[in-house]
């Protein structure tokens, strides 16, 4: 057990390391983004139809993305990336259903 095996070691545990750490935090940042995308929506759309001022503005963004971020925290990042591909198909089909209706 020589220098240089100590170092490939301490090579390979950094490498492996650094891996584990981008990784989560890719994922983290992912659930984050998604909660306030889908919190921001669900805020506006509230704040157009209640007509509510800018801290229940504040207070449902909060609690949706807190929501959203509690269902997808033991998701994967491929679940997490399907789970946004729904959230824009269904998006594109209510935009779509709002631009056709007479």
């Amino acid at each position: 057990m020589g220098i240089a095996d100590r170092f490939n070691r301490m090579a390979n545990s950094l490498q492996v390391g650094v891996k584990t750490s981008s990784t989560s935090f890719l994922n983290f940042f992912l659930k984050i983004i998604t909660g306030f995308t889908v919190g921001l929506t669900f805020a506006l759309v509230g704040q157009e139809m209640m007509s509510y001022g800018n801290f229940s503005f504040i207070l449902m963004l909060a609690v949706t993305m807190g929501a959203i971020f509690k269902l997808l925290a033991k998701w994967s990042i491929g679940a997490v990336v399907l789970f946004d591909l729904f959230c824009i198909l269904v998006a594109l089909l209510l935009r779509m259903y709002i631009l056709l209706a007479p």
